[in-house]
């Protein structure tokens, strides 16, 4: 908890002269709610006995008094609302981007075992928590302490019997908060596991809710949804029960404590041992004393929650990349495309199983690669393994002699072009997609890619021509152009190295062919690896490569490996029926 609570202060670093301005200002305000009760007591005690006359300038003298602290008092509270809010809103904005920047630096094996959903609340929910925390703590802290000791001075001044009669009731009180603190912040631990379930369940069935209309399964969606939103409920119940508890203690406390006060000063009175101008300034300064004990209830509220939500944050942020450059590597430039596999096994980091086996593989620049068999085969990892979205289990893989894990990793996958079946396309216009493939690129430059990759035409019949917002994930388009978009986005990069992901498979055959042009006509001169799920597609591969559990079994172009009669005989010869 220690080095959490210093990395928590660590992001006060850049504000240092606003949080010491706004602490300033709350110790101001603090001061000035001190000061009003002691001027009551001036007057009971003091004015009354004036002349008539004088009593009427004192108390002329006294408002003015009051009212200059008024205004002071409204201005301190106005930065401290004003300023001090903007200063929190600037913290969560430095940790949303760091841990933003943090969640594109994770490898595919993190984003393997994670729901979006749940990523989403620690850089949404959590975060405003940490940073209400960051922003009130520390004035809530300041006044609560200014207030509860210049009470306490001011009140043992007043009459040592009433302040022992005041705090006897303290020691019970804290060790009963305590007692609560401890199962607050268990329940609102899990309140924040809880509630990134349910987004999580949000965000999958808001991305499928296509699906579920289409299977007309609202009502299972609901009762799955129902089960995450019960299990939020009752750890929020659990929290709540807890909470109630802590603040009504606590208020049961400070009522007991005015209850003590009275009955105390009554017999104070009694016995002649304390003035009616005392008592009365006493029991309005206990109103001041017990104002900072409800702040601190509030305080520790706001602290069970953002802690909570800063030790869910620091466990993103210590995860590390599994894949990341050595200190030592050096960027990959002037790239011909020769690709070397040498004895290449893989398997993912959950199992056991290797996915790859002692894989060699010798690709020439310039060559035309198809990697077919039966799916679960391999073939999309052993593609994924040159651009080290996985890192190889045994073995290695060279580019032009050089081993992938001695490049930097930026300058790796700017040499290598990918088109997937499950086109991604982003929110905006489609002038925003492919202009992804290269940010730097002019207008003319992406109308260039466009054509290149049979795009242009259907794209100026669009309503706005390259202006278009094309939705979510390119919802407004069909998918040979969602396709002919990514395969420009890939034009307008133009990398040495390709990898075409069963990029036809889902497409129809008017599509297919308009898309395999463009394929073709990317591909050309460059190294290019295609997975092949429709063989007929590459038939005119250099070099077709049958790919299974045990490794490369045949090799070969289309003509050898059918009159060779084997694994890829057969799988033509199945698709072909």
């Amino acid at each position: 908890m220690k080095e959490n609570l210093k990395k928590m202060a660590g992001y006060y670093r850049p504000y240092l002269r606003i949080l010491f301005l706004d602490l300033f200002f709350a110790i101001l305000a603090s001061f000035i709610s001190l000061v009003i009760p002691l001027v009551v007591r001036y007057i009971t005690t003091h004015v009354g006995e004036m002349p008539a006359e004088t009593a009427v300038r004192q108390i002329a003298v006294l408002c003015l008094v009051l009212l200059v602290l008024v205004l002071v008092q409204f201005g301190s509270n106005y930065f401290i609302t004003y300023v001090g809010h903007v200063m929190g809103a600037r913290m969560e904005y430095d940790m949303r981007a760091e841990i933003f920047a943090h969640y594109q630096k994770l490898s595919f094996s993190f984003y393997d075992d994670q729901k979006i959903g749940q990523l989403m609340s620690r850089i949404t929910t959590d975060l405003f928590e940490i940073t209400e925390l960051l922003h009130h703590g520390p004035e809530n802290l300041i006044i609560s302490c200014i207030k509860i000791t210049g009470a306490f001075i001011i009140l043992t001044g007043i009459s040592g019997y009433l302040t022992a009669a005041a705090f006897v009731l303290l020691p019970f009180m804290f060790i009963y908060a305590f007692f609560m603190n401890v199962r607050m912040k268990r329940a609102f631990a899990e309140n924040r596991v809880r509630i990134a379930g349910v987004n999580a369940q949000i965000e999958d069935n808001l991305s499928g809710i296509r699906v579920v209309k289409s299977f007309a399964n609202e009502e299972i969606e609901n009762a799955k949804f129902k089960t995450g939103n019960d299990a939020f409920l009752a750890a929020k119940r659990r929290s709540y029960f807890y909470m109630g508890f802590y603040h009504s203690g606590m208020t049961a406390f400070t009522m007991f404590i005015n209850v003590i006060v009275i009955l105390a000063g009554g017999v104070l009175l009694a016995n002649g041992r304390i003035a009616v101008a005392d008592f009365v300034t006493f029991l309005l300064y206990i109103n001041v004393f017990t104002d900072p004990i409800r702040t601190l209830i509030d305080f520790a509220e706001q602290f069970q929650n953002g802690y909570s939500g800063f030790e869910r944050f620091t466990e993103i942020l210590a995860i590390e990349p599994e894949i990341q450059d050595k200190p030592d590597a050096v960027p990959l430039t002037d790239v011909r495309g020769d690709i070397t596999f040498t004895d290449v096994s893989f398997r993912y980091k959950d199992t056991a199983h290797r996915v790859l086996r002692h894989i060699n593989l010798d690709v020439k620049a310039g060559s035309y690669v198809a990697l077919v068999g039966s799916s679960g085969g391999g073939k999309t990892t052993l593609c994924s393994l040159i651009p080290r979205f996985y890192d190889v289990t045994d073995g290695s893989i060279r580019i032009d002699g050089l081993d992938v894990r001695d490049v930097t990793l930026k300058s790796l996958r700017e040499n290598i072009g990918i088109v997937q079946q499950d086109v991604y396309l982003f929110v905006g216009t489609v002038y925003d997609n492919i202009r992804y493939g290269r940010p730097d690129a002019t207008k003319d430059e992406i109308i260039e890619a466009a054509k290149l990759a049979n795009a242009h035409d259907f794209i100026m019949e669009l309503p706005h021509g390259y202006d278009t917002d094309i939705g979510q994930r390119g919802i407004k388009l069909s998918g040979g152009q969602k396709q002919r978009l990514s395969i420009a986005r890939v034009f307008l990069k133009n990398p040495p190295i390709l990898i075409f992901d069963e990029a036809t498979s889902a497409l129809d055959n008017e599509s297919e062919s308009i898309v395999k042009e463009s394929l073709e006509r990317l591909a050309k001169n460059r190294t290019t690896f295609v997975i092949a799920h429709r063989l007929s597609t590459i038939r005119n591969a250099e070099r077709i490569l049958v790919l299974t559990e045990n490794g490369i079994e045949e090799s070969g172009t289309h003509d050898e490996l059918m009159a060779k009669g084997g694994i890829y005989a057969g799988l033509y010869q199945w698709a072909e029926k």
